[in-house]
């Protein structure tokens, strides 16, 4: 047996006849957070927590098979876990392709697809983190946390460019999205008024309106039945304040559309950039997501944008969790 070092310290055992990425490999990309986007301490949790549910889905896969083999016969893995999570996660934050990826790691490059299949949707799985052990997965989670911590939340929607469906699709027309003129899907982003991610929404078709979206994930409902809760939107949003008792907030209307009085002209403007100015988070956390260079062009399946969505979403707000408590940053 070998063993490898992963973060803080900790050591992982592993058969002899396991390939592995160099040592030395291994760790600039542990080591340096531009890599990963993640500290040292986040990837030691994420191995922790992820590496067992890997395995257990893993042997659930073969057991589940028609033909069973003897435990420890057929093929050996070629990718302990550590390094199949650290090929997740560079081509999560990078948009590494799977040719370079199973270069740097040694493996075929069907390993490397076979890999991020499977990490990815337990990444996405884990939801949103708020404070250590409190995760958010659902929007419900998301609407109870801000009524409970009585904090302001704030939405927006953002589109991410994918292929272009192929020629003769039904559907093909659904993703053409009406403000870009390009075909993108969409997802709804939530986060506190401080900026902290919250919850990504599921990936719709580019031309779905916001306001739409909202109403399909159920914001409406959510926001009635649920703690008075303060939701800032913008003019993509208008007409759900009516519909939630004035828990959505959005930009002032206005109601001089031609020759506008002097002190109307200022006095809306002043509110707009009120509004603006609190709201302004939530695009700060927007552009902390398309850092992750697979949700600022996606050249993927766009089968796969609602797991890449929430699985970043997950890492960056567990990453913004780490950052508050200064004995975890590294």
């Amino acid at each position: 047996m070998s063993s490898c070092m992963v973060g803080g310290g900790s050591r992982v055992s592993m058969p002899d006849h396991v390939r592995v990425v160099r040592n030395g490999s291994r760790a600039a990309i542990i080591s340096d957070r531009r890599i990963t986007g993640l500290s040292v301490d986040v990837i030691a949790e994420l191995v922790a927590e992820v590496g067992p549910l890997w395995h257990e889905r893993h042997r659930a896969r073969l057991e589940s098979r028609p033909r069973k083999r003897a435990v420890g016969a057929g093929a050996k893995h070629l990718l302990v876990f550590v390094d199949r999570l650290l090929a997740t996660l560079v081509h999560l934050r990078h948009g590494a392709t799977h040719d370079m990826l199973a270069c740097w790691f040694g493996v075929d490059r069907s390993t490397i697809t076979r890999t991020i299949g499977e990490v990815r949707p337990l990444l996405a799985e884990r939801g949103c983190t708020v404070a250590n052990g409190i995760r958010l997965r659902t929007l419900a989670e998301v609407i109870d946390h801000l009524g409970a911590s009585g904090q302001t939340g704030i939405i927006d929607g953002t589109e991410i460019r994918v292929r272009r469906p192929a020629a003769g699709r039904k559907d093909r027309d659904t993703y053409i999205s009406g403000k870009n003129k390009q075909n993108a899907v969409k997802t709804m982003v939530l986060t506190d008024q401080n900026g902290r991610m919250l919850f990504s929404s599921p990936a719709t078709p580019g031309s779905c309106a916001d306001i739409t979206h909202a109403r399909q994930l159920g914001l409406i409902k959510l926001l009635a039945d649920g703690p008075a809760v303060e939701i800032l939107a913008d003019a993509g949003y208008q007409g759900l304040g009516a519909q939630t008792g004035g828990r959505v907030v959005t930009p002032p209307h206005r109601k001089f559309k031609k020759n506008a009085p002097d002190w109307y002209e200022e006095m809306h403007e002043r509110q707009r950039k009120a509004h603006s100015s609190r709201r302004i988070r939530v695009e700060h956390g927007i552009a902390h997501l398309k850092n992750w260079r697979t949700l600022a062009r996606h050249f993927g399946r766009r089968e796969h944008m609602s797991d890449t969505g929430q699985a970043v979403a997950g890492l960056l707000s567990l990453q913004q969790t780490a950052d508050l408590n200064p004995r975890r940053q590294r």
